[in-house]
């Protein structure tokens, strides 16, 4: 009875907290939720800001940084310079997605993404 009755509660937060069975007492146990984005401090021309980005955009970052011979907090400036509207984490995300995507474009298209392209 009881655990029905706790399966009831926890189909009713569904929405907001991912449960999942346990394989041992077959209830219904409640897992937090966790984000896969990390708040990372970074210093743009001498003032501390801060980014929430997941660690595959972070370490993106950081590769087309490392193959730019530039620092993270170049690369980043640069792009917070030229993005026309939006936060700097979305500012990022568009950014390194456009320099991955264009490795993948056909030789004759390909094309380094400029900071500018990233924020529009």
């Amino acid at each position: 009875m009881a655990a029905r009755n706790l399966n009831a509660l926890y189909k009713k937060r569904v929405a907001t907290c991912p449960i999942t069975i346990s394989t041992t007492t077959g209830l219904e146990v409640e897992r937090p939720m966790k984000s896969p984005v990390v708040k990372r401090s970074i210093v743009i021309a001498g003032h501390k800001t801060s980014v929430s980005l997941e660690d595959a955009f972070w370490k993106g970052l950081k590769e087309i940084a490392d193959a730019r011979e530039m620092t993270l907090s170049e690369l980043v400036a640069s792009i917070d310079t030229d993005r026309k509207h939006g936060n700097l984490s979305s500012a990022i995300r568009l950014f390194v997605l456009d320099h991955f995507r264009s490795q993948l474009a056909p030789k004759e298209n390909r094309r380094e993404p400029s900071p500018a392209r990233a924020a529009s």
